[in-house]
């Protein structure tokens, strides 16, 4: 069954004319801050009133309008011979609140909702704030009209086809700030759409496909292991993670180097990222519950994420050597089934008891994990999972875990997650639940029991060899529960912004392995 065609992210250019003074729009965007006097009017709003002329504070009066973020009041055209904007037929006063990165995406991400099917739009919600604001602005703008459709007759709405980005100030550097935020957000619209296709479709083959397809046309290197090669090279928990399922379980291999001599890019460093690509997950034989499989497709979310931060890095200025890692496969239900009490080989010899098969991405993630230490000499691991439900009863919906055994690591994580709208917070890698990993009869218990999040980055820790490594559970974050800001109900592809602020820092690596 082929994906049918999917509506695409919006396109963006920037102007420093007021959103009012474009040609050619259709509709007119101006932000509206909140104060403890009442509403303020942002930049661009003085000439559309002068352009149109309407007194937009008696509107702000008359809809009893606050600035709160988020917020729009809408205001209808009408279109006169001698108006001197003839082409706006509709204008949004945008709530931006305080006028935070944060409170601009998410007003980005509201006007999206309300201009779909729409072809042009023009804005100056980007100028209440810095230069981090463009950023936040595309992010929402992007996200926020995201959407997904296996309707036999197409979408029912579609993103607006051309949002311009109006800048008072015009910066020689905005153009490169505007082409990281594209590339950004896109990375997260790829991850949130890979992780939506039904899993009739999403074969670990497709995924592996999807991500070749994508890493190739960025011009980056990329390499599979079929099923039959994963066996002979020792992948104990991909191959029996997938055994079961008809469609066959995949690896596949990203590899992003910077502009520059050789001897610049190894001294920059190399980044490592792992994400688990399980394309359904049944539990196995430890099968779930049926509502607890309802959103199971997307369980290679993390694979989605590391894919769409590879396509993306070119355009991110990344100084780091980056290689992406999917094991990917299906943990299905057949008489091959992986069984409660068989032992696994990992990649690198240890083993693994198998008490619950629904315990499979960390079997995964470690084989990954193993490879990457055994043969890509990274200086740093990240491996990032929508691994457990435990996570969530932690963190809830909003926020996703790290566990890392390096403080600078985690500083950088941290950071990128709140710049970029995907939060951390971080959990312990608390030594004395090691000893509930113990197996009487192979090197690990792959389901120790609780604390069920800490004790799977205890059982991860195990395959990083000692190098800087950080474990982004994000099972809490792996879906929205309703439409809320940049996020839309369903697969979030949460961690893709937040690797690409990271990555795309000067430094990346700054402290990072430092005693």
């Amino acid at each position: 069954m082929p994906l049918p065609p999917q509506v695409s992210p919006p396109q963006f250019a920037l102007s420093d004319l007021a959103p009012s003074r474009v040609v050619g729009i259709g509709v007119v965007a101006v932000p509206v801050l909140q104060g403890q006097d009442g509403p303020s009017l942002g930049p661009g709003a003085a000439e559309l009133a002068d352009d149109l002329g309407i007194d937009l504070f008696e509107v702000l009066r008359a809809a009893d309008a606050s600035g709160e973020t988020g917020e729009v009041t809408e205001l209808p055209v009408g279109r006169t011979a001698d108006q001197a904007a003839p082409s706006i037929s509709r204008v949004l006063l945008v709530g931006v609140g305080a006028a935070t990165v944060t409170d601009v995406r998410r007003a980005a991400a509201s006007l999206a909702r309300r201009v779909t099917d729409v072809e042009s739009v023009a804005s100056s919600i980007a100028a209440v704030a810095g230069d981090d604001a463009l950023a936040g602005f595309v992010a929402g703008a992007t996200l926020g009209s995201f959407s997904f459709s296996m309707h036999r007759d197409g979408p029912r709405d579609r993103p607006a086809a051309s949002v311009v980005v109006c800048l008072t100030e015009s910066d020689d550097d905005r153009e490169r700030l505007l082409r990281r935020a594209v590339a950004a957000a896109g990375a997260g619209w790829q991850a949130r759409m890979l992780a939506s296709v039904p899993s009739n479709i999403k074969t670990p083959v497709w995924l592996a496909e999807q991500a070749v397809t994508a890493a190739e046309a960025a011009g980056l290197k990329a390499t599979v292991l079929d099923e039959v090669q994963l066996a002979e090279r020792g992948f104990g928990g991909v191959v029996g993670v997938g055994q079961a399922a008809a469609a066959p379980p995949r690896f596949v291999q990203l590899e992003y180097v910077p502009a520059g001599t050789s001897r610049r890019v190894r001294k920059a460093g190399h980044v490592v990222l792992v994400g688990k690509g399980i394309t359904f997950d049944s539990g196995g034989l430890s099968i779930k519950p049926g509502q607890s499989m309802v959103t199971m497709k997307r369980d290679m979310t993390g694979a989605a994420v590391v894919a769409a931060v590879l396509a993306a890095l070119p355009e991110m200025d990344c100084p780091v050597r980056v290689t992406g890692l999917l094991p990917i496969a299906e943990n299905a239900v057949s008489g091959n089934s992986m069984r409660p009490g068989d032992v696994i080989t990992q990649y690198g010899g240890r083993t693994t008891e198998v008490t619950n098969t629904d315990a499979e991405g960390r079997l995964v993630l470690a084989d990954g994990l193993a490879y990457a230490v055994d043969k890509l000499d990274p200086d740093v691991l990240v491996d990032v999972a929508t691994l457990t439900g435990g996570i969530k009863v932690a963190l809830g919906q909003h926020t996703g875990g790290l566990f890392t055994n390096d403080d600078a690591l985690a500083g950088h994580l941290d950071a990128s997650g709140h710049r970029a709208g995907e939060p951390l917070w971080r959990m312990p890698l608390s030594e004395e639940y090691e000893n509930k990993l113990s197996s009487k009869i192979a090197d690990a218990d792959n389901a120790p029991g609780g604390p069920p999040a800490i004790t799977a980055a205890l059982f991860l820790q195990h395959f990083v060899g000692g190098l800087p490594w950080a474990h982004l559970d994000i099972a809490s974050v792996g879906d929205a529960p309703k439409d809320r800001f940049e996020w839309t109900e369903g697969p979030t592809g949460f961690g893709a912004r937040l690797l690409l602020d990271w990555l795309s820092q000067p430094e990346p690596l700054a402290g990072v392995g430092s005693v």
